[in-house]
């Protein structure tokens, strides 16, 4: 019979996680709302300023952000919790901060 919760390094793991997606989703929202508010030259990644051009804005970031959070699912279930924790952060960050401070402050 399994424990309930897991041990502390599961419970941070799935912290880690579930903060790594959340930031994901989030970035990719406010990316969506704050080129489709100021234009796409406010967008600071060139790789996705690119996406965008190609694939539209929708679509663009919903791949990117798809394909991010399968890399840290990944990362998750190999067990490299420290690494998604500090993408979380990096994240939350340099994205969705600044995104927060650029709509709504």
């Amino acid at each position: 019979m399994g424990t309930r919760g897991g041990t502390p390094r599961d419970v941070f793991g799935n912290v880690a996680l579930l903060v790594f997606l959340l930031a994901q989703a989030l970035d990719g929202v406010l990316t969506y709302i704050g080129v489709s508010t100021y234009g796409l030259h406010v967008e600071g990644n060139p790789l996705i300023g690119w996406l965008m051009v190609a694939m539209g804005q929708g679509p663009a970031l919903a791949a990117a952000k798809l394909t991010a959070g399968f890399f840290g699912v990944v990362l998750h279930l190999t067990a490299v919790h420290r690494a998604v924790a500090l993408l979380a952060g990096f994240y939350l960050i340099v994205a969705v901060v600044p995104w927060l401070v650029v709509l709504f402050v």
